[in-house]
């Protein structure tokens, strides 16, 4: 009998994100929908104790950027990249992915997945360094 928690509605598998990951290559973007602030987001805070934002600077997660999705807004910045860029999206555990994802999709980025979060560590296991 298994204790993993269950994912949330629309995280890939991680087979599927092996195989996005494989595909993209260096062409993947890794866009981080979590908050910086733990005012705004506390549960944040929990995730960022396992893998923190990304940093171009000691090239700590280089293929990734950090675009918050605003619960407020409904949201987020999109990024400055072509529509048909490989994207997986996350968060911590992947509810804000989805609608990261959701909202990428609806601004016509065609190739989005969303990987759930360090919270799902098979999902992370396959993108969390990129």
């Amino acid at each position: 009998m298994s204790t993993e928690e269950p994912r949330k509605a629309g995280v890939a598998s991680p087979s599927e994100l092996k195989d996005f990951v494989s595909s993209a290559g260096s062409k993947l973007l890794v866009v981080d929908a979590r908050h910086p602030d733990a005012d705004v987001e506390p549960g944040d805070a929990k995730s960022l104790a396992v893998a923190g934002f990304p940093d171009k600077d000691s090239n700590y997660r280089p293929q990734a950027v950090n675009l918050p999705w605003s619960r407020e807004s409904k949201s987020m910045e999109l990024p400055t990249t072509d529509k048909d860029t490989p994207i997986i999206t996350h968060c911590g555990g992947g509810g804000r992915g989805q609608k990261a994802k959701d909202y990428l999709e609806e601004n016509g980025f065609t190739n989005v997945l969303n990987g759930g979060g360090p919270k799902e560590t098979d999902c992370w296991d396959e993108f969390g360094d990129k």
